[in-house]
């Protein structure tokens, strides 16, 4: 039976941390592997992952926050088909009281034969729609 106690990694799996400074016969003293003089022999002595020798670095590059088509941007209220099974008849944007373009999506199932308008419909609503014997008016 295995016991969590008795737990090991596998022999040569796991390397022992290399132990520097603790004198020369060590093959690690004195300059403990970095060398003589220099920045990269100083504590803290790198320039850091995103410098790039100078030249302007990549997250300086590129624009801060993305694109955003604010003023032309065109929002929907979206309704999937297994909402339109509330209605009866005709349903429009004025039916959900709403002033936003209207598209319907083809969430769920639906079982009546309506007649919606909206601004756009997803292929499978608009599928949906006409096999319950409905009509799609954009």
């Amino acid at each position: 039976m295995l016991k969590l106690n008795e737990l090991r990694p596998k022999t040569g799996s796991v390397k022992s941390k290399k132990r520097v400074g603790r004198g020369t016969s060590s093959g690690h003293g004195k300059t403990c592997c970095r060398g003589h003089k220099g920045q990269k022999s100083r504590s803290g002595g790198t320039k850091g992952k995103r410098f790039e020798g100078g030249q302007t670095p990549l997250y300086r590059r590129l624009p801060k926050h993305g694109f955003a088509n604010y003023p032309f941007r065109q929002e929907y209220a979206v309704v999937n088909v297994s909402d339109l099974n509330a209605f009866d008849g005709e349903v429009s944007k004025e039916t959900f009281k709403i002033t936003r373009m209207l598209k319907i999506l083809g969430g769920g199932e639906i079982t009546k034969a309506l007649t919606v308008k909206a601004d756009k419909f997803s292929e499978s609503a608009k599928k949906k729609i006409e096999a319950a014997g409905g009509k799609c008016l954009t």
